[in-house]
């Protein structure tokens, strides 16, 4: 074992890592010996390691740092059986009702795993899931809910991980789930590549990320609040796709028979500020590193009041809107479907007017 020392808060913390789970990277010439998965994953845990089997596993390339306390906040406070979570969730796994191919191992990337996990059933016919989250306490939070679950034929894996580095083989999964997770990867295109490539041919990637309308309202408060009391914006939510992008990130990432289709859900709240506590309780409040950290009281006070004000129902709710896009993609195989070459058509589209264009 091998022990790794940082301090916090004028604390020195002593931190386990495996000596399996160490890799020597090269940078400027330099050696050294640094974790595989992030070091902050084993702190006050020095006997925990990732439970999943070796032939997923890929040779360690890269590390990934850096804080996960909105992931982590999120595992403390989330709310059991959130109804827009579950609505999301249940949205994107009726798509696997609609393959008439079974698949037996699913590897689901994070975000709104345990909703995932508790809706599953026997959908696609899955016999092994790998759950995915950069969160040590999410990993836990769903480990520890698996009792309740009542899918005793999915074996099921729990790794910590980051979607930009996926530490799977290539070719060793059947589908890859995301359900409101990929939007806060930095590199997005990296991550469906990776994802496309740890696809079996003929395999199946099902995403559902947060559309660049949702929270129009609230974006719309906060931006009155600061200009009429700092004189200025900054950036309070995070930038979130368009529709139009994610249908060029599937090709980009060269998904075959790429699909993408909207929703929309409208949550009622009470108040603004149970808008907010909804959004830290399911990790999805800014994590922008160039922002200002602190929200001047006045202006979360007149934010809260302006969002009433412009927005509020007759009944005396606030309404919130989330535009969720659904991404669908397919590892190429020979089976599938293939558009015809340029210029092998048969009919003309002019005969086609001539038949059908006068109503005849």
């Amino acid at each position: 074992m091998r022990r790794t020392r940082r301090k916090e808060r004028n604390e020195r913390v002593v931190i386990y890592v495996p000596e399996k789970l160490m890799v020597t990277m090269e940078k400027n010439n330099n050696k050294r010996t640094v974790p595989y998965i992030v070091v902050r994953f084993f702190q006050h845990r020095p006997r925990w390691e990732p439970k999943l089997k070796s032939q997923y596993l890929r040779s360690p390339t890269q590390t990934q740092t850096g804080s996960q306390t909105i992931r982590d906040r999120a595992a403390w406070l989330m709310r059991p059986n959130d109804s827009f979570v579950d609505a999301v969730a249940e949205n994107l796994l009726d798509r696997l009702e609609d393959c008439k191919k079974s698949f037996p191992t699913a590897l689901c990337l994070g975000g709104s795993l345990e909703a995932v996990r508790r809706l599953l059933g026997g959908r696609g016919g899955i016999e092994k899931l790998i759950m995915m989250d950069t969160s040590y306490d999410m990993i836990k939070l769903c480990k520890d809910t698996e009792k309740d679950v009542h899918n005793e034929n999915i074996e099921t894996s729990y790794v910590v991980g980051d979607e930009e580095f996926l530490p799977l083989k290539e070719s060793s999964v059947d589908v890859v789930l995301s359900c409101l997770g990929l939007h806060w990867t930095n590199d997005l295109p990296g991550s469906m590549i990776q994802c496309r490539l740890a696809l079996k041919p003929d395999g199946i990637f099902l995403g559902a990320i947060l559309g660049g309308e949702t929270l129009k309202e609230l974006r719309i408060a906060c931006t009155v609040a600061q200009m009429e009391r700092e004189g200025g914006i900054s950036p309070r939510i995070s930038p979130l796709a368009q529709v139009r992008d994610a249908g060029n990130l599937l090709s980009r990432a060269g998904f075959a028979l790429p699909g993408v289709d909207v929703d929309e859900y409208v949550v009622k709240y009470q108040s603004a500020l149970e808008l907010i506590e909804h959004l830290r309780s399911m990790g999805e409040t800014n994590a922008l590193l160039q922002r200002n950290n602190m929200l001047n009281r006045e202006t979360a006070l007149a934010t809260a009041a302006i969002y009433d004000s412009m927005f509020a129902a007759e009944d005396g709710t606030i309404p919130a809107t989330f535009q969720v896009i659904f991404m669908t993609g397919w590892r190429e195989h020979s089976s599938q479907q293939k558009a015809k070459r340029r210029g092998s058509a048969t009919v003309s589209f002019k005969d086609i007017q001539k038949k059908f264009g006068n109503g005849n």
